[in-house]
C-alpha cells in the first residue's frame, strides 16, 4: 500500500487547545487511579479538589449542548468527530486514535491508525478489554465510510478475536470499505500488535438520508434529561419542518 498522505495532512482538532489539555489530564488521572497504587489520603485530597473543578465547571457553563462539528469528508479523519469516545482528541474517555490516510491497491483511500490503551481500557489481564476494541472497530469503519464520501449508522459489527490484544503497547489499526450494495456499505477493520492480527471485523453500515437522520434526532430528544440536541441541528430541525 502507498503512504500517501491524506487530502489535508494537518488535523485542527489535535492541536494544544484549552479542551484538548483539560481532557489529556483527564485521561492521566483514570488511568493513575484505576492502574496504579494511590493512598486513600491522596485519593481522598484528589476528590475533594476534583469535586471543586467539576462544580466550577457546572455552574460556569452554558444550559446548551456543546455544538458537534459536521465532517468534513476531504479533511484530516481526526477532524471528522474531535469528540469521540475513541478518535476525538477533546474526549476524556479517548485514548485517543491517532488517524491518518494511505491509498490501497486499489487507488482508493484507506483509514490508518495507531493506538495505546492504558490501564483504563483492561479486560484479562493485561489484555484490552473485548467491548473496547468492538468500539475502536465501530469508530473506524464508520470513519473509513467517510473518507470514501459515503456516510452510515452501523446495520451489524462482526468482530473476531484472533489472540489477545496486549495492554500499553503501541498497536495498529486499518479499515477499508470493501464494497456496496444500496444503501448498505461492507467495511473491513483489523488490530495487528507487531504485525500479528489480533482482531479483525467485519461491518454493513447503512446509508440515511438527512430526513431520515433528523427523526432520529428528534425523536431521541424527546425524553433527555438534558439538552442532547446543538443550536444547528435545532435549527435544521425547523428548517425541515417548515420545509
Amino acid at each position: 500500500m502507498s503512504d500517501e498522505a491524506s487530502i489535508d495532512p494537518s488535523a485542527t482538532s489535535t492541536g494544544d487547545s484549552p479542551i484538548n489539555r483539560v481532557a489529556t489530564a483527564m485521561r492521566r488521572i483514570s488511568a493513575t487511579v484505576v492502574g496504579r497504587p494511590v493512598s486513600d489520603e491522596d485519593l481522598a485530597d484528589a476528590a475533594e479538589q476534583l469535586a471543586a473543578i467539576a462544580d466550577s465547571l457546572d455552574a460556569n457553563a452554558a444550559s446548551l449542548k456543546r455544538p458537534r462539528s459536521q465532517p468534513d469528508r476531504t479533511g484530516h479523519p481526526s477532524d471528522f468527530f474531535p469528540t469521540s469516545p475513541m478518535i476525538g482528541y477533546a474526549n476524556p474517555l479517548a485514548p485517543p486514535v491517532e488517524l491518518w490516510t494511505v491509498l490501497g491497491e486499489d487507488g482508493q483511500r484507506e483509514l490508518r491508525g495507531r493506538v495505546t490503551f492504558d490501564y483504563q481500557y483492561e479486560g484479562p489481564p493485561t489484555c484490552v478489554h473485548g467491548g473496547v476494541i468492538a468500539e475502536l472497530f465501530d469508530e473506524m469503519l464508520g470513519s473509513a465510510n467517510l473518507i470514501t464520501e459515503r456516510a452510515g449508522m452501523t446495520g451489524t459489527l462482526t468482530v473476531r478475536y484472533r489472540r489477545p490484544t496486549p495492554l500499553l503497547v503501541p498497536l495498529d489499526v486499518s479499515a477499508r470499505v470493501t464494497g456496496s450494495e444500496g444503501r448498505k456499505l461492507f467495511v473491513w477493520g483489523g488490530l495487528y500488535n507487531s504485525g500479528e492480527l489480533t482482531a479483525e471485523a467485519e461491518g454493513i453500515f447503512i446509508e440515511v438520508n438527512p430526513g431520515r437522520m433528523l427523526d432520529i434526532v428528534t425523536n431521541n430528544a424527546k425524553d433527555s434529561s438534558a439538552p442532547v440536541i446543538d443550536a444547528e441541528f435545532a435549527q435544521m430541525i425547523k428548517q425541515s419542518a417548515r420545509d
